[in-house]
């Protein structure tokens, strides 16, 4: 019998993959958002977009497919498709403030009840603000998927009502993946689509701030 509880960070991003429809242009954000690029569904066709400059982004490179001038926004190097094109990063930001993404897989610090997002800073002086192009794909993109743990490291929850820290745009999430949760955002609040393996209805509610329809 199986012992796991919650989703690990490569299950998570399986089951992120598993929603994304065939034929979809997707931007896959820094951190553990680039590992759904390696959970792709081999029979779907799914494009991927970095906002350095690529479309048409493949998983990452074996050592004989290693290019050091390939790489992705988070500087990690990836291999590039048959197809696939390399591009200023002007026309890349055109692409994602354009409303061209169907789909956008960002980290988050905070998701508030209503889909509001904060992702580029906690307020620690001691670390630099990395906003990057987080504010110009949430507000580009056709659907915003956030993926995160739903507890920060001391237990406080990362799911609430109002979001606390500087927000990276306004009512953009529609769906949220932790690793305790599959939750959609709609117009009236938050609701459970599914849970993560050994994880019971009640400790979702326990880590979740606003009221959690069922």
């Amino acid at each position: 019998m199986s012992t796991e509880r919650g989703f690990s960070k490569q299950a998570l991003a399986a089951r992120i993959a598993a929603d994304i429809p065939d034929g979809s242009y997707v931007n896959l954000g820094i951190g553990m958002p680039t590992l759904v690029g390696d959970a792709l569904p081999a029979d779907k066709e799914i494009l991927l977009h970095s906002e350095n400059g690529i479309l048409g982004m493949g998983p990452s490179p074996t050592p004989e497919q290693y290019d050091a001038e390939l790489i992705n926004a988070g500087k990690q190097p990836v291999t590039l498709l048959t197809g696939g094109s390399i591009f200023h990063h002007t026309d890349s930001f055109m692409m994602m403030r354009g409303g061209h993404l169907d789909i956008c897989v960002l980290g988050g610090f905070e998701v508030s009840e209503h889909g509001d997002l904060a992702n580029w800073s906690t307020g620690d002086t001691s670390i630099a603000p990395a906003v990057g192009g987080a504010m110009d794909l949430a507000v580009g993109a056709k659907q915003v998927f956030a993926m995160m743990t739903h507890r920060t490291k001391d237990g406080r929850s990362k799911v609430v009502r109002s979001c606390s820290y500087p927000l990276t745009a306004a009512r953009a999430v529609t769906r949220l993946y932790t690793d305790l949760a599959v939750i959609a955002i709609e117009d009236d609040g938050m609701h459970l689509v599914e849970l993560a393996p050994g994880i019971s209805l009640d400790e979702v509610r326990e880590a979740t701030e606003p009221e959690l329809h069922v």
